[in-house]
């Protein structure tokens, strides 16, 4: 049997960029496969009562310009040159993960991942936006307009519903979360123990 690592994952987070970049040498070197299983962040917080590290570090002096130093540090460590912060943050996800629903079931997921990432951590779109969305995604080999649609499929929109409260249940309380043989890690620094592991 192939061994796995499931991504927990919403484009709204720049650490899920990151994460994501960052573990692929990770699993190849261990020859395991990453499955991404799309959720709404917006949602998870809501359900458990997180907050993105910008509101919840807001007022502790100093925290905010330390976390950003840590990420500049990773970024250099990962040689993840192309990331970018996205001049429209904070983006809400909705249309992105349903979309992604939708490219799940025509076997376009990865692809999808990659073309969301580079649009919302490089290019620093506006991928909330309806128009901005659907160019972007036909300029990346994607039918941009039939994903738009899709996106008003109530069983796209049931899905990521039942992903995100799934997620909750399983202990999920943000993005980038990990859960390898059912042992779950948080955020970006975590990868490290993922690839020991991963080693046992």
């Amino acid at each position: 049997m192939t061994a796995q690592v499931e991504f927990i994952f919403d484009f709204g987070s720049p650490n899920a960029y990151l994460a994501y970049h960052a573990i692929t040498p990770i699993l190849d070197r261990h020859n395991v496969e990453l499955r991404v299983t799309p959720c709404l962040l917006g949602g998870i917080f809501k359900a458990t009562g997180n907050q993105s590290p910008v509101m919840a570090f807001a007022n502790i002096k100093g925290k905010l310009e330390y976390d950003r130093l840590e990420m500049s540090r990773f970024v250099k460590k990962h040689g993840l040159s192309k990331f970018a912060r996205n001049p429209h943050f904070p983006v809400n996800t909705l249309l992105l993960m349903r979309a992604a629903l939708a490219a799940e079931q025509d076997g376009r997921l990865t692809d999808y991942i990659q073309a969301g990432l580079k649009h919302m951590w490089e290019d620093g779109l506006k991928m909330d936006d309806p128009e901005v969305f659907a160019q972007a995604m036909t300029d990346s080999g994607f039918d941009g307009k039939d994903l738009l649609e899709r996106t008003q499929d109530p069983e796209i929109k049931a899905g990521l519903i039942a992903n995100t409260e799934a997620a909750v249940e399983r202990g999920v309380f943000g993005i980038p979360t990990f859960f390898v043989e059912g042992e779950m890690y948080f955020g970006k620094d975590r990868l490290v123990q993922i690839d020991e592991q991963l080693s046992n």
